[in-house]
């Protein structure tokens, strides 16, 4: 059966070319700690979704070919609010909308800090996953040396019970032998077969080497309005 495309968390299939859309320069536009100071609701937002040191913020700054637009550490936990990326040129303040807003979460798991504030972090995530309207999809990273975590399970089981459509997105597959990598991708399809909001197909990738790139900037650009 073809996919629905009145569907809004399917992709419009007059999406804009990836690959322009990914060239032009992106700016970080926000860092939010609370729900409160969201920017308002307008245009479609994609959200990247992984416990601590799944990388992240390398794979934004890898899409947007931008070495510092995403920080990136090798301490994990370090992301705190949920860091809003647009293309440059709009203000994000709902005076000039952009086609698109990316949205770097902060990590779930393990996190150098005190307990109280990783579960601030891990609260704000929750609520902005039940509550943002334009929120289209989340990608949900997980590490390809480890593969699906409990604690990845429970982000995807809430992420069912929101109703919010997500894709997994392997990283770092050039840290595993290559004959591993289609084993994982059948594992972990299988594994997710049956969750009601999971899209029934991920990519696999790695920031280091550009694998998967330009599928997953596919994939986000055909959200945009453009």
């Amino acid at each position: 059966m073809p996919e629905d495309r009145s569907d809004p968390q399917v992709p419009d299939p007059v999406a804009p070319d990836a690959r322009l859309f990914f060239a032009r320069p992106w700016v970080f536009i926000r860092g939010v700690p609370r729900m409160d100071i969201l920017p308002p609701e307008g245009p479609p937002e994609v959200a990247f979704a992984g416990r601590s040191n799944v990388g992240k913020s390398s794979l934004i700054n890898a899409l947007v070919n931008q070495k510092g637009l995403a920080r990136t550490s090798n301490t994990p936990g370090r992301t705190q609010e949920l860091n809003y990326f647009v293309p440059g040129g709009y203000s994000g303040d709902g005076s000039d909308l952009p086609p698109l807003a990316m949205v770097d979460m902060p990590g779930y798991g393990y996190a150098k800090a005190p307990k109280e504030q990783v579960d601030a972090w891990t609260k704000l995530v929750f609520d902005y996953l039940r509550g943002r309207a334009t929120l289209k999809r989340v990608f949900v990273l997980i590490d390809a040396r480890h593969g699906l975590k409990a604690n990845d399970g429970e982000v995807l089981s809430l992420l069912d019970k929101a109703a919010v459509s997500y894709q997994i997105v392997l990283t770092k597959i050039d840290k595993i032998s290559e004959r591993a990598v289609p084993k994982l991708t059948e594992a972990t399809l299988a594994a997710i077969r049956k969750r009601p909001a999971a899209y029934p197909a991920l990519i696999a990738t790695s920031s280091e080497k550009g694998l998967g790139l330009e599928e997953l900037k596919a994939e986000i650009a055909g959200f945009a309005e453009v």
